[in-house]
């Protein structure tokens, strides 16, 4: 199983649309594919159809039923169908933005997700994980739990603090880890008609080339689109220019991340 977390700790900057993205790029390649919304506004869940304010089966309840040391029996109840074969999400709900009051100082609520995960392993080929844009136990979970962290950052300046924060935290989480994992600076709503998308992307280079994706995700309407309609863009629209690049990111991951995922876990 590959477990890739997409995560900024600054909203708008494409999470969802790179886990849709991403997921309906691999369901396509013939892989079990996982979605997790572990953002309590529920971007992607509603990208679905389903809605974080009434859904009784969601991640908030893995959470409870951890927090009051249940065996969790109903574990596939919780995964819903998106309409896109191989395609599975874990939903959120809106009942997941009191977490970090009720549950923020018990121990082992860092890891539910990692340990739910080693118990789907037989069922999925990929999880994607949709993180919130604050630090809490949400986004501790999602880091805990990924092999590859993947870090969308809009081609403006405002969003490049969202990324030195993101930075500061990974660099927290890999010392409790023990060491630094593989991550990945994604540029996003790349305009090549702005200086303003033009500018930041030079700053990316500069500060962060060695980890930074070569080419750029640009502003496209499809995305959109897609998102009315409810499917991934590979669904909706494959020709569309945002999901050749989407693909292309996906083609350039797979190649550099995935032997080294293969040979760690022989």
């Amino acid at each position: 199983m590959n477990i890739w977390t997409v995560s900024n700790q600054k909203g708008g900057v494409g999470k969802t649309t790179t886990v849709v993205s991403l997921g309906g790029l691999l369901a396509q390649q013939g892989r079990r594919v996982l979605l997790i919304d572990l953002d309590p506004q529920g971007s992607m869940t509603s990208y679905f159809r389903l809605d974080p304010d009434a859904s009784e089966r969601s991640l908030y309840s893995l959470f409870e039923a951890c927090a009051n040391n249940s065996r969790i029996e109903f574990l596939d109840t919780l995964l819903h169908t998106t309409g896109v074969e191989g395609l599975s999400l874990l939903p959120a709900s809106t009942a997941m933005a009191t977490l970090d009051r009720q549950l923020g100082t018990r121990d082992g609520m860092g890891l539910v997700i990692k340990q739910t995960l080693a118990r789907l392993e037989s069922q999925f080929d990929y999880v994607l994980m949709d993180c919130p844009p604050m630090l809490g136990i949400l986004m501790v979970n999602a880091l805990a739990a990924c092999q590859q962290l993947l870090i969308p950052v809009q081609t403006e300046f405002l969003a490049l603090k969202g990324l030195d924060r993101m930075l500061h935290t990974l660099q927290m989480i890999a010392h409790s880890r023990g060491g630094l994992f593989p991550y990945t600076i994604i540029p996003t709503f790349f305009d090549r008609r702005t200086r303003a998308s033009l500018d930041a992307l030079r700053a990316m280079r500069d500060q962060h080339g060695e980890h930074l994706w070569p080419r750029v995700i640009p502003v496209d309407t499809q995305f959109r689109e897609a998102s009315k309609a409810g499917k991934p863009l590979s669904v909706y629209n494959s020709s569309a220019r945002g999901n050749e690049a989407y693909a292309s990111l996906l083609r350039s991951l797979q190649r550099e991340y995935l032997p080294l995922a293969e040979a760690a876990s022989q």
